[in-house]
């Protein structure tokens, strides 16, 4: 998959999930910056297992051509992840399937029910090359500026193409 820097357009803001992608076209090999909390703000990711959970669902939706991820953290209540769309699924269709999978298999391993994400979602496009780079900096450090750790290495559930 090539990581093309060509955009026409720029979205961003809270809205419920529906709404936020009504009326909106998902352009092939955009690359957006989304952010997508756990229902009601709950440490669901403290558990470090559900976090490799999500890992895992990252990286299928990777193999299966949805969306590469280009670099992503995962802090107890919410996931960063700056991806870039596959040929042919949108924006709508890269979330539906990463909150839905990792709902079911994350709610598996902790034998509960329920949402595990909130309705909305976070997102940009982004759309210049020197953008991606600070967005990914940005990202990453979030466990540093949390007061997670004392360095980017100590924590576990991030990574970034660049490393």
């Amino acid at each position: 998959m090539e990581f093309g820097l060509h955009f026409k357009f720029v979205v961003g803001g809270y809205m419920p999930y529906q709404s936020a992608l009504a009326g909106r076209t998902s352009l092939s090999g955009q690359i957006y910056h989304v952010t997508v909390c756990t229902y009601r703000r709950q440490p669901v990711f403290a558990c470090w297992k559900s976090g490799r959970i999500l890992v895992h669902t990252l990286k299928d939706l990777q193999q299966q051509q949805v969306a590469s991820s280009l670099a992503w953290v995962i802090m107890p209540d919410h996931l960063h992840w700056l991806m870039q769309l596959g040929d042919s699924h949108s924006l709508g269709d890269a979330l539906q399937l990463c909150k839905g999978r990792s709902a079911k298999a994350i709610n598996q391993h902790l034998g509960r029910q329920g949402n595990l994400w909130q309705r909305g979602v976070i997102d940009r496009a982004i759309r210049r090359e020197e953008d991606l780079v600070q967005v990914a900096r940005y990202i990453v450090a979030n466990p540093l500026r949390a007061g997670l750790v004392n360095k980017l290495g100590d924590y576990p559930l991030w990574d970034a193409m660049w490393l």
